[in-house]
């Protein structure tokens, strides 16, 4: 029997003495107490066992408190603890301390991890460069400063994420978001909130699919997609509840906003939202909002509240040249119910195509001819007016328009209700304003525009004493094309790079904060 005891005894200490072993993690004891060890007759279900978790923290400016780089890794029922700031989009663009930082090819996967990080710039799980892949799966995330995501993924990374539950608290900090360069990110299940400002759920410079989810956003819009990147839902509800404008380059509050900022962060092309089911809420302003890109939206059978009489507000605002940077836009909707007026500001241009069933009570243009804009809709599908509306061409069968007693202006002629109409889509405006090339990215290795203020109103750095100033005079915008970055500059991890863009650049990937600076408010202490 003493035997028996001892051998025990001994198996326990040599376990914990191993496992103490490391000097950037507690040790993993898992004890286990076994009464019937001793006496044989007593039942099984007396045994307990009680398991601690590993705990990996890093409190360095710049550092990790895991890095995976180029090697296959796992960590199951982990604590991650991060404290430290970063001052440089390395921070944002390379995973510069990041807590979680996958590089150069890696395979990370994680599983129940308690992730939690209290500093600036301190993404809680990145994922950098082609090839590499983070798995993350029945996790808990918590940010609590300044331009630190949830899940962050960029230079063409992939993040695969299952069944977590994340809160952030900074501004510019999206539960779910890229950077420069972008990447895949796959999103299943779990709960993801935002709540600083310029601060959405989702901030898209890459190709993002959420399934199954609960997405809020206590401050900002619900999703930002910036240039040639895309948004997908499936049955998942998203609540905006947009208590604050990010700037004064934009005057509405808006659910869903598509852009392109031209800070080289994303590549000019077509920015795409699709949602198929589910719900998306807009407690404070409109629907849709989309300015200096082109844009496709597809939604089927989501259920949409909102608190402004605009669905879709396509318009100029601060970002881009002014006189080329409105919105040329493909709405398609499908077994869908839309209430709401449509805005096409003279530089702008809509194709809708109205589907399989979707009634659409609202009006457009009710204040005359601006851009132009077409309307399909299919055999069973409904417009019913709620305004005069001005529209450039129309296709339709008898049935298809209630005029409800307004009229109908179709290339500045009264439509007739009960006629069938044959239009054709209208092309994208096309500007002869010549781009004075204010933010942009510098071409062919060229220095950029001497301006050198802050592309596009984007924040920048946000932390220190919390002016956040935008780049000085002469000063370039980053280089890169956008989609896929320049190579990781090589420097100390607290960002002194060699050849890098100057330290405190904006192009955090989030949308832009209030304030005069362009920066979100620093967060108490």
């Amino acid at each position: 029997m003493k035997r028996k005891i001892l051998l025990v005894m001994a198996t326990s200490m040599l376990a914990a003495n191993m496992a103490a072993c490391g000097s950037n993690k507690t040790a993993e004891t898992t004890a286990a107490v076994t009464e019937g060890k001793i006496e044989a007759e007593k039942p099984a279900a007396e045994s307990k066992t009680e398991t601690v978790k590993d705990t990996y923290e890093n409190s360095e400016d710049g550092g990790h408190a895991i890095h995976a780089d180029g090697e296959n890794a796992e960590y199951e029922n982990i604590e991650v603890k991060k404290t430290g700031d970063s001052n440089s989009e390395e921070a944002d663009f390379y995973g510069e301390n990041a807590a979680v930082f996958a590089e150069n090819g890696a395979t990370l996967t994680i599983k129940n991890a308690d992730i939690t990080t209290d500093g600036s710039h301190a993404n809680a799980v990145f994922s950098y460069g082609e090839g590499t892949t983070v798995n993350i799966s029945d996790s808990k995330i918590r940010t609590n400063a300044n331009n630190s995501g949830g899940l962050m993924t960029t230079g063409g990374g992939t993040m695969n994420a299952e069944n977590l539950d994340i809160v952030t608290q900074g501004g510019s900090s999206a539960a779910i978001r890229s950077d420069r360069g972008g990447g895949t990110v796959n999103v299943s299940g779990g709960y993801y909130e935002a709540n600083g400002k310029g601060s959405p759920a989702i901030y898209s410079t890459a190709d993002i699919t959420v399934k199954d989810a609960e997405l809020v956003s206590n401050s900002a819009q619900g999703i930002v997609v910036e240039g040639k990147n895309s948004v997908t839902l499936e049955n998942v509800s998203l609540t905006a509840n947009n208590v604050s404008k990010n700037s004064d380059k934009s005057s509405v509050y808006q659910a869903v906003m598509l852009y392109q900022s031209m800070s080289g962060d994303a590549d000019e092309g077509t920015a795409s939202f699709k949602m198929t089911g589910g719900s998306l809420v807009n407690k404070n302003g409109g629907m849709f909002y989309i300015n200096n890109t082109k844009a496709e939206i597809d939604i089927e059978n989501v259920d949409f509240t909102y608190a402004s009489d605009d669905f879709l507000r396509i318009e100029a605002a601060g970002w881009g040249t002014e006189g080329a940077n409105g919105g040329q836009v493909t709405f398609t909707a499908a077994d869908q119910k839309i209430e709401g007026n449509t805005i096409v500001d003279s530089i702008s241009t809509l194709n809708m195509y109205l589907n399989d069933g979707t009634l659409y009570s609202g009006a457009i243009n009710t204040d005359g001819a601006a851009g132009a804009v077409y309307v399909e809709l299919s055999e069973d599908s409904t417009w019913k007016l709620t305004g005069d509306s001005y529209i450039t061409s129309l296709s339709c069968d008898e049935d298809a328009i209630d005029l409800n007693g307004f009229t109908l202006y179709v290339n500045g002629e009264a439509y007739t209700e009960g006629t069938e109409s044959q239009g054709t889509a209208v092309e994208a405006y096309k500007s002869d304003v010549v781009s004075d090339n204010k933010g942009q990215r510098p071409e062919d290795g060229k220095d950029g525009p001497n301006k050198g203020e802050a592309p596009s109103g984007k924040p920048g750095d946000a932390r220190g004493s919390g002016e956040g100033q935008a780049p000085a005079e002469g000063q370039t915008p980053p280089d890169g094309n956008g989609q896929q970055p320049p190579e990781k500059p090589e420097g100390d991890a607290q960002g002194n790079a060699q050849g890098g863009a100057p330290m405190g650049m904006p192009g955090d990937g989030q949308t832009p904060p209030d304030g005069g600076n362009g920066q979100p408010p620093e967060m108490p202490q």
